[in-house]
């Protein structure tokens, strides 16, 4: 161990330890990629209190549901109105909407919820296969209502999530659970901050986001290959955060939190100046650009949409969801979700 090495692990505040890492060069931003300013001309529906609506979904009569930071549960009328549905008292990420009109929610604090339009939230689960859920994010959910989540990090919670992506030790899980049992099992381990969720239209397989390594892996839920990982989308242009199931298009909506950050991809290779990172002041941390960005990936993880926004436009995007000829996102630290309309096809 250097003498630097030494001097930064035992001014260490923050409990890294990073390993070695050496990203890909990012994609070039040519063809379906090219820089559009899509997302330019957003709607916005503010939240009536706190911020951060992370994730957005769209119940049975096309109304969209969110959370915030203040554990609020919203739903937001066609007009924009917004009414509280309920508060989960944590920190309310990913929300899907079941068959019966109630929501599950993943809660970064309190686990796996089920909440109702009357305020009853229920507690599906708090731990899985073994271990405490420690940074519970976003779900996607069976036609039979087994619930497919994340659990981002072994290690840090959501509010520290920069910690486990600069030190890289991929310790995130993608779980099940079925609900009428409340058991549990693991379906992939190991995953580089293990984010989003999406399911196939046929329930063949499960994607889940790996935000470390700017990838979306694949779960194989039936056939010869069931229960084997692999690389579905790797290199991504940006940092993926949550995504939807596929859509009746065949498509798989990918939010984007940001470009690939340049100081972080040169700093991989290196632990001790992530450790130095990590401890650094706030202001000077390697910084997001905060412009929005969302792209569309087909069954076989192709991209062949990309929409993106200036400098300074909603951002950062956390949560996209399709209905109806509209885009609708949330974001981890914006007061407001938004929509946008959906692009033509390709070609069209």
């Amino acid at each position: 161990m250097t003498l630097f090495e030494s001097l930064a692990r035992k001014l260490d505040r923050t409990g890294v330890d990073p390993v070695a890492w050496h990203p890909p060069s990012p994609p070039p931003l040519t063809g379906v990629l090219a820089p559009n300013r899509l997302l330019d001309g957003i709607q916005r529906w503010a939240l009536p209190t706190g911020e951060g609506p992370e994730d957005v979904a769209v119940d049975h009569d096309g109304r969209v549901v969110t959370g915030g930071n203040d554990g609020r549960i919203w739903r937001f009328d066609h007009d924009g109105t917004a009414t509280e549905l309920a508060n989960t008292r944590g920190r309310p990420l990913g929300v899907e909407v079941l068959d019966d009109g109630r929501f599950l929610v993943c809660d970064a604090e309190r686990g796996v919820l089920r909440v109702d339009e009357k305020g009853r939230v229920d507690v599906l689960a708090d731990s899985a296969a073994g271990r405490p859920l420690v940074a519970c994010n976003n779900s996607a959910v069976g036609r039979d209502g087994t619930v497919y989540f994340t659990d981002s990090s072994a290690h840090f919670t959501i509010a520290d999530h920069r910690y486990d992506l600069l030190e890289h030790r991929g310790t995130g899980r993608l779980l099940r659970l079925d609900p009428r049992t409340g058991e549990t099992d693991l379906l992939a381990e190991g995953l580089q901050f293990a984010n989003g969720v999406g399911l196939a239209s046929d329930e063949s397989f499960v994607l889940v986001a790996e935000t470390g390594s700017y990838q979306i892996s694949r779960v194989d839920l039936t056939g010869p290959s069931q229960g084997r990982a692999s690389v579905w989308a790797g290199n991504l242009p940006g940092i993926p955060d949550n995504m939807t199931s596929q859509t009746r298009g065949g498509l798989f909506w990918v939010a984007l939190y940001s470009p690939r950050m340049r100081l972080l991809d040169m700093i991989a290779p290196y632990p001790t100046l992530r450790i130095v990172t990590a401890n650094l002041p706030d202001a000077v941390q390697p910084d997001p650009e905060h412009a929005g960005w969302v792209i569309a990936l087909d069954a076989e993880g192709t991209i062949v949409h990309s929409l993106r926004g200036g400098k300074g436009s909603y951002s950062p995007v956390t949560g996209v969801r399709e209905h109806d000829g509209w885009l609708y996102l949330g974001s981890l630290s914006a007061d407001a979700i938004a929509r946008v309309p959906v692009p033509s096809p390709p070609g069209a």
